[in-house]
């Protein structure tokens, strides 16, 4: 049951986190701490090996400057620069961080190109607070879609789920 519970939190997070940016344009700080606890708490519930977890780190703590340095500059939200960190440490080195960076850029191109048309399109004046708000010309992007629907898809075909369903059996 316990290991049940864990593959659940990452796609849980990841949608609490569309969901808040989505509604507010924020993503809370409990997001990304539930990813990082819960991937240590799955680390040892799994035995990974020491070695592992490490090269998880580092490839977070990687993501953490990086993505903080883009949100020093201006260029993303410190949600999202947490969230990727948060993501990147799950995902680790190797072809998932980087089909997850894929995908995360796909898809936020698609969700900006789409808002760019709706926004030439329609007025902001549907008198709910979060749509106007997506609507109003020159508004941001709320990014934490893209990186959500990315981390779900991505995990979702990953080795974690899939070590965690072997656990299961």
């Amino acid at each position: 049951m316990t290991i049940f519970a864990l593959i659940v939190v990452f796609p849980i997070c990841m949608a609490c986190a569309v969901f808040s940016d989505v509604m507010t344009m924020t993503i809370s700080n409990k997001i990304p701490i539930a990813l990082i606890a819960s991937f240590f708490i799955f680390c040892l519930v799994m035995g990974t090996p020491l070695a592992t977890v490490g090269a998880h780190a580092g490839i977070g703590f990687v993501a953490l400057a990086i993505t903080f340095g883009c949100f020093a500059a201006g260029w993303m939200g410190g949600g999202d620069a947490k969230l990727i960190a948060a993501t990147a440490l799950w995902f680790g080195p190797g072809t998932e961080l980087l089909d997850y960076l894929l995908m995360s850029s796909l898809y936020g191109g698609v969700l900006t190109l789409l808002l760019l048309v709706l926004r030439s399109v329609m007025v902001p004046a549907t008198g709910i607070g979060f749509l106007d708000r997506l609507l109003r010309r020159g508004g941001g992007v709320p990014y934490g879609v893209a990186l959500g629907a990315a981390g779900i898809t991505i995990f979702a075909s990953g080795a974690w789920y899939e070590t965690a369903l072997r656990g299961l059996t």
